[in-house]
């Protein structure tokens, strides 16, 4: 089916959190996200990851993973799989990831397309 219209990027999302100040200080600080790259419009309420299995950014290469997972682990953030934390998308992927939580329990996801 063809619709009349081609979406463009992500405007913004909006998720639950406990403290939406204290969230917002956490992905600026740990993700460096500012209004300029995609808006997450954080609101108070009760927090529920499992309605969102995970979000993924990519990122341009390898190097730039490697550094992210550095800057993560040095803002003690929650990764997952420790010692072998980047890894395949999926079974078989050639794309690279790491996978993380953040204070309210959300998923996230950093990855390389083709893991170059």
């Amino acid at each position: 089916m063809k619709t009349p219209f081609a979406l463009g990027v992500v405007g913004h999302f909006g998720l639950a959190v406990r403290d939406p100040k204290k969230s917002a200080r956490w992905f600026q600080r740990t993700l460096g996200l500012r209004n300029d790259n995609i808006t997450i419009a954080l609101f108070k309420g009760q927090p529920s990851p499992s309605t969102l299995d995970h979000m993924s950014f990519h990122l341009p290469d390898m190097a730039t993973l490697r550094k992210a997972l550095a800057h993560l682990k040095k803002h003690k953030v929650d990764i997952e799989d420790p010692g072998d934390e980047i890894g395949p998308e999926a079974p078989g992927s050639k794309h690279m990831g790491l996978w993380f939580h953040d204070p309210d329990g959300y998923r996230w996801e950093l990855s390389v397309q083709g893991g170059k």
